[in-house]
């Protein structure tokens, strides 16, 4: 009975769209920014490093360095603040989860390896 109405309202808050990206993408996020009554759409690039959980409730981290600090943010996967999720590339990683970047700096924490033949 009641992962029967758990079901309902996962399905209820999960967008339409399909998306399609995995850890070791470099993506553009578009967030939509609401400040005062107005609203706009700010982009966040960066690599993928890792995804969390499943359905309704499914996130993603997006790890970037600006200005020579490193910075992370969590995204829902089916939040309606998150416009657009593009995908610049695609690289082969062999972790679920990308943590060991925090500790890597210049060039050492650029993504390389194999990169996914776009299908």
């Amino acid at each position: 009975m009641v992962s029967k109405i758990l079901d309902k309202i996962n399905k209820e808050n999960m967008n339409e769209k399909k998306i399609v990206f995995s850890v070791g993408d470099t993506v553009k996020v578009h967030v939509k920014i609401k400040e005062g009554d107005k609203e706009r759409v700010q982009i966040f690039p960066g690599t993928v490093i890792a995804r969390d959980g499943g359905g309704a409730t499914e996130t993603f981290t997006v790890r970037r360095v600006s200005h020579g600090v490193g910075v992370e943010r969590v995204f829902p996967v089916h939040s309606p603040y998150v416009v657009q999720i593009e995908v610049e590339s695609s690289t082969k990683v062999k972790r679920a989860k990308l943590y060991y970047m925090r500790k890597l700096t210049g060039k050492k924490a650029k993504m390389k390896g194999d990169t996914k033949a776009n299908a």
